[in-house]
């Protein structure tokens, strides 16, 4: 079964994201990370995840950027640079309004930027949008 990895520090968010998810039967398991550390412990099985068994990557990541402990595009960069996930999917979903931001995203990988639209209509919509495309429609490379 398809995975996504949210990395996501704000619960209001999180909820409205599973939500969105599960209104468009979308019956994926989400694993849900609060921090950037967490994140990355996540994906290489290591720290609170060591006993992770199977330590297989999810379909996509979607990473906010304002994160406690190690910012989003820090986490970004790092996946980047470890061949074990410089493949791995990842979209910013936002709310930072930032040219700065959606252009390091870029530079270092991002393969979506997203912000997070103020209209609860709207956020969930485009969460919903974001999970078929990546989980539906997105043939992602063969290891």
């Amino acid at each position: 079964m398809k995975t996504i990895l949210l990395v996501e520090d704000n619960r209001q968010d999180e909820l409205l994201i599973l939500r969105s998810l599960r209104k468009v039967n979308l019956a994926n398991q989400v694993d849900v990370v609060r921090d950037g550390q967490q994140a990355m412990d996540y994906l290489f099985c290591e720290g609170e995840f060591a006993d992770r068994s199977d330590g297989t990557m999810p379909t996509v990541v979607l990473l906010d950027i304002n994160l406690p402990r190690v910012s989003g595009l820090e986490v970004l960069e790092r996946l980047r640079a470890d061949q074990r996930t410089c493949l791995l999917p990842i979209v910013i979903l936002t709310s930072s309004d930032e040219d700065s931001d959606r252009l390091h995203s870029y530079k270092h990988g991002a393969n979506s930027f997203v912000r997070k639209p103020l209209d609860f209509t709207e956020f969930a919509e485009t969460v919903a949008r974001l999970g078929v495309y990546w989980l539906l429609t997105n043939e992602p490379p063969e290891e």
